[in-house]
């Protein structure tokens, strides 16, 4: 891990994969005291009592893995955004305790009596989300300091740069300090845009640097660049001034890509080289699906009986809902859902847009959606290779013909499989408009850019705390 400090104002610039690190090995930190901590307590109820005989001989080897799991459950507070506030923090502190003793108790009703540390167990639980939210409260006050704080040039007052700046605005805290914008023409010169002022022109970019604290530039300009303001820009970096593409900032931020900030040629230029992975990749995320959707068709045959029982009450037949989908190269195939709609949900027998609250929604079908149950019936379409664990969302043929005329880049979706649940799925819930569905397509092209196992494994396992805290729609 690199620290870098600025060579003019002697502040410290950590990145997001930094910051991300030093949460991780703060939480393993915290965590390895609690598994001393837990077997301290354990142990003073054991004749060996706390000694090197009693690690040996009682202490099981999964019990020292238990910081890596606890690391696993705060999965989500590894969203640098999230770990800078405290609400965030207690939240998924919170939820980590509560599942971790969930699984406990799943484990210990199945398994041989007394064989379980149940003492060390609760014990490692209190003492690692109590340490946990010591470390992170600290973290919040260390590194948002002014020190970190990085003060941000905007290159460009046009739409992608007051954009950018207006949806920074939002954000509290703040993931930087924006001073302004350097931008060359003469008639944006003192104009403040979305709260910000245009500073000057690149002409004077170096002593702009200087004389307000820069750290780092935002390049947002998409069409002819000045000579005199490239050159500007290349001796900014040579004095260590860090300077990044608005895209990568957008994507780092917001985990999205900014379709309608990106040139009509962005698919051929830069996503379908950035798009392509291994055949490693490809090999094992398949083997994933095979396992992972042959576990899900054992848990749909348990609970097949009792969920189309429940529906015959509430609607009446049909259990399943099958309808026609977009997959992979826009090739369609036959979906399969429990049926969370009425009968008569359907116009003309082409389903419309779901909205939050939507009136067509049985009763059961709230529970269903609200726990994701009702894609459990999809791993049938995993097994036969047309769906993935992960990926974007599947989407009926009408509204992809729809949003593709009104939506930029809305095909690029379809460079891979669709996904029983995927990354615009637990960032955003379900898209009632076409505004919504423009972000939810923005997520889904950050995965498609950056899909790798260990982002898979982190939707999974966010799904996963979904699912079990009913955050559906």
């Amino acid at each position: 891990m690199s620290v870098e400090r600025n060579q003019q104002t002697g502040k410290l610039r950590i990145r997001g994969k930094e910051r991300q690190l030093i949460l991780l090995l703060g939480d393993l930190m915290a965590t390895g005291f609690s598994v001393i901590v837990a077997l301290y307590f354990w142990a003073q109820k054991d004749w060996l009592d706390f000694s090197w005989d009693f690690l040996n001989q009682r202490a099981p080897f999964w019990f020292y893995l238990l910081p890596i799991a606890w690391s696993l459950l705060l999965i989500e507070l590894y969203d640098v955004r999230k770990a800078n506030r405290h609400s965030d923090v207690l939240r998924g502190v919170g939820s980590a305790a509560g599942f971790s003793l969930l699984i406990y108790l799943l484990i210990f009703f199945i398994s041989d009596p007394n064989s379980l540390p149940r003492r060390g167990v609760a014990v490692f639980v209190v003492s690692a989300a109590a340490l946990s939210i010591v470390w992170r409260f600290l973290y919040i006050s260390i590194f948002t300091a002014p020190i970190f704080n990085r003060r941000v040039l905007m290159i460009g007052a046009g739409k992608a740069g007051t954009t950018l700046a207006q949806m920074v605005g939002k954000i509290t805290p703040s993931p930087f300090t924006l001073v302004g914008y350097i931008d060359d023409d003469p008639e944006k010169q003192g104009m403040e845009l979305e709260g910000y002022p245009v500073i000057g022109t690149g002409s004077g970019l170096l002593a702009h640097i200087k004389e307000h604290g820069i750290t780092d530039l935002i390049f947002a300009i998409s069409g002819e660049l000045n000579p005199h303001l490239f050159r500007a820009v290349l001796a900014a970096e040579e004095e260590g001034i860090e300077v990044s593409s608005l895209p990568t900032v957008y994507e780092d931020i917001f985990g999205r890509v900014p379709i309608f900030l990106l040139q009509s040629d962005w698919i051929l230029r830069s996503f379908i080289d950035q798009a392509h992975t291994s055949g490693l990749y490809e090999s094992t995320k398949r083997m994933i699906d095979i396992l992972g959707s042959l576990a899900g068709f054992l848990i749909l045959v348990l609970l097949y009986p009792l969920f189309a029982f429940l529906i015959l009450i509430d609607d009446g037949s049909p259990v399943l809902y099958q309808q026609m989908r977009v997959g992979k190269n826009g090739k369609p195939y036959r979906i399969y859902k429990f049926r969370t709609m009425r009968k008569d949900s359907e116009i003309n027998g082409i389903a419309g847009m779901t909205a939050t609250d939507d009136q067509r929604i049985t009763r059961f079908g709230k529970i269903l959606r609200r726990s994701h149950l009702d894609e459990l019936p999809q791993v049938i379409n995993i097994l036969k290779g047309e769906n993935s664990i992960v990926g974007p969302r599947a989407e009926q043929i009408e509204l992809v013909n729809h949003f593709q005329e009104q939506i930029p880049f809305y095909r690029a979706r379809l460079f891979v499989r669709p996904g029983l649940t995927g990354w615009a799925q637990i960032n955003q819930r379900y898209a009632s408009t076409v505004e919504d569905t423009a972000v939810k397509l923005e997520f889904d092209l950050y995965y498609i850019k950056h899909r790798n196992l260990l982002l898979d494994i982190n939707i999974i396992i966010r799904t996963v705390g979904t699912v079990l805290g009913f955050r559906g729609l």
